[in-house]
């Protein structure tokens, strides 16, 4: 699991057109896709940064080059996180909710994640 460097609430309404337009396209880069799997890649320079997405599926991620990142949540909160490379976590939705966030590199290095969505 990655190292929270910092944690606390940001304003929502900074976000509000992006929350409600939220896609379920939750990389950079469709890597594969079939009935039962989406397979992504999230890659992100410095300073790039994944707009608000949900989650509504069962996914894992699996960090493979590490860095730092800003992840906001839907509920206000924001972490500064620190990815080591093999960092793996699972999520999964329960009943009809979502897991909303962005993903921002804070770092000075390449961010990158392959997402597996479970069908």
């Amino acid at each position: 699991m990655p190292d929270i460097l910092e944690e606390h609430r940001f304003d929502l309404g900074s976000f509000a057109d992006e929350l409600t337009g939220a896609t379920t396209d939750v990389g950079t880069t469709l890597l594969f896709e079939n009935g039962r799997v989406r397979v992504w890649e999230v890659r992100l320079a410095p300073g790039m940064r994944c707009p608000f997405h949900a989650h509504t599926h069962p996914y894992f991620w699996t960090c493979v080059i590490a860095g730092t990142g800003r992840q906001r949540s839907g509920d206000g909160t924001l972490r500064v996180l620190r990815y080591a490379v093999g960092d793996t976590s699972f999520w999964e939705p329960a009943g009809a909710a979502t897991l909303l966030h962005d993903l921002e590199n804070v770092g000075d290095t390449e961010l990158r994640f392959v997402t597996v969505e479970l069908r």
